[in-house]
């Protein structure tokens, strides 16, 4: 019996990873354009301050979730997720 591709292979997405750093990139994209209106006197619009404000916010859901999914462990285990460490954690006994 051949099992199709999709359950033949284990999710590798690293959500917890992938989400901490695309939510520090946002903060770090939202700094960057504050930059102009707060030191420069350039694009001082309150529409433009108020989605500088909006990206940040947004950056920091990001990140606050994936440390709160990195933390609880929430990744299953994979070929890039210690999946082989478990392994040898539970069997208690001696290598061959």
């Amino acid at each position: 019996v051949v099992a199709s591709p999709s359950e033949a292979m284990v999710c590798e997405c690293q959500w917890g990873l992938s989400s901490l750093f695309v939510g520090l990139f946002i903060i770090l994209a939202a700094g960057v354009f504050t930059f102009f209106p707060a030191f420069l006197d350039m694009f001082d619009y309150p529409w433009y301050i108020k989605l500088c404000w909006l990206w940040f916010f947004i950056g920091c859901f990001f990140t606050a979730v994936g440390i709160i999914y990195e933390c609880a462990d929430c990744q299953p285990g994979g070929r890039w997720h210690n999946a082989k460490a478990r392994e040898g954690e539970a069997e208690d006994g001696a290598a061959p």
